[in-house]
């Protein structure tokens, strides 16, 4: 191999950022459901207040959500699919039907969903400044990192800080808008808002964690660090077994 053949120190880190932004958007998708995770959990609130709006009935708007939402579960089951991404919306949508028949009000199939978009939000926000950002509680395991960001990797617990404080305040931004609307407002424009509201929030927030964790340090793989060190103590007995 000649020397033009040779890769460039300049070449290897791209490469290895190349790697790490495939790696953290595999991450993303992995633990947020992807595209299709966003749309399945629009689709069913799109559903409920497209036939409430035209038929005013709470009953066949809520069985038609709730149909829908297990439909698109029961699909990602046959697709092979976790049970977290299968079912998650479902419960959503499952406690905003019973709760908006039980109540008469068509805007109380909304309230499940804003009371844990707000509930998330804080809680991004407080966990960022106790210093255990969720971000990294939920994304660590994926990254096989687990709890290592925080005294081993300065760097991606920084980026974890960013990202949580990102997630908090955009939901929080939702809620500033959605709620409003919930006390004072009627059913079908809480409906249509938050409809409008369920895709851009949820993307600009996975965009703005890909750009800050790409940017940090590389995750310690403290499953291979394991690993590595089951096979470093088997090693001597080995060497003792063959020498006798």
């Amino acid at each position: 191999m000649t020397s033009l053949d040779k890769p460039t120190d300049q070449q290897e880190q791209g490469a290895d950022g190349a790697d790490a932004r495939s790696a953290t958007e595999a991450a993303l998708f992995e633990a947020f459901g992807g595209v299709r995770g966003m749309v399945e959990t629009t689709v069913p609130g799109l559903v409920f207040v497209a036939i409430y709006t035209v038929k005013r009935d709470i009953h066949v708007a809520a069985i038609a959500a709730l149909g829908l939402s297990l439909v698109l579960g029961i699909a990602r089951l046959v697709g092979k699919d976790t049970l977290k991404h299968a079912f998650s919306g479902v419960f959503g949508v499952a406690f905003g039907a019973v709760f908006a028949m039980m109540s008469g009000d068509a805007k109380n199939f909304y309230l499940p969903g804003m009371l844990y978009s707000l509930g998330l939000a804080v809680a991004y926000i407080v966990t960022s400044i106790a210093g255990y950002p969720l971000l990294g509680l939920i994304l660590g395991p994926v990254f096989k990192e687990n709890l290592s960001w925080r005294t081993r990797n300065p760097g991606r617990k920084v980026a974890y800080t960013k990202a949580s404080w990102a997630w908090g305040l955009i939901l929080l931004a939702k809620s500033a808008i959605l709620f409003p609307l919930y006390w004072w407002g009627d059913a079908t424009s809480l409906g249509w808002v938050k409809v409008a509201l369920g895709i851009p929030p949820m993307l600009l927030s996975v965009y703005l964690t890909w750009i800050f964790l790409a940017k940090a340090p590389a995750p310690i793989d403290v499953f291979a660090e394991m690993e590595a060190a089951e096979r470093a103590s088997a090693e001597p007995e080995s060497v003792v077994r063959d020498a006798s």
